[in-house]
């Protein structure tokens, strides 16, 4: 049964994507512990994130942090953390969280509940700082 996650990438249920390319895609995570969460998901389903391919690992950081720079224009955070849990989707991706303090990165904190225009908007100016 495809993940969530592939179902995003099929278009089958709806997500805030900010960047795509032919092996990932970045979406807001729409439970985020801060304004601008982003999830990057490799398009090929793999549960656990170390059994993803060297090559696609060693793609994957690069393609994350041009949206980690763009995160961290959009939001003006200190910095953008990067974590792996991999148990609330058995999808292999990576979470981006703009971060002031460290504790902004705690997975234990409250989440976040935005307006679909408070999303809407970061990603459209995670869009746009990824375009300069």
């Amino acid at each position: 049964m495809p993940s969530i996650f592939t179902k995003i990438i099929n278009r089958e249920i709806p997500a805030y994507i900010v960047a795509e390319d032919e092996d990932f895609i970045a979406f807001l995570d729409i439970n985020p512990l801060s304004i601008g969460h982003t999830l990057i998901v490799p398009k090929k389903e793999v549960d656990y994130f170390f059994d993803v391919e060297d090559n696609v690992m060693a793609k994957i950081m690069t393609f994350s942090k041009k949206i980690a720079v763009a995160i961290k224009t959009a939001t003006s955070c200190r910095r953008v953390g990067v974590a792996v849990i991999g148990f609330e989707v058995p999808h292999a991706h990576l979470h981006l969280v703009p971060m002031n303090h460290m504790s902004d990165i705690n997975f234990a904190n409250p989440k976040l509940k935005l307006s679909k225009e408070e999303f809407e908007g970061v990603a459209i100016k995670i869009v746009e700082a990824i375009a300069k």
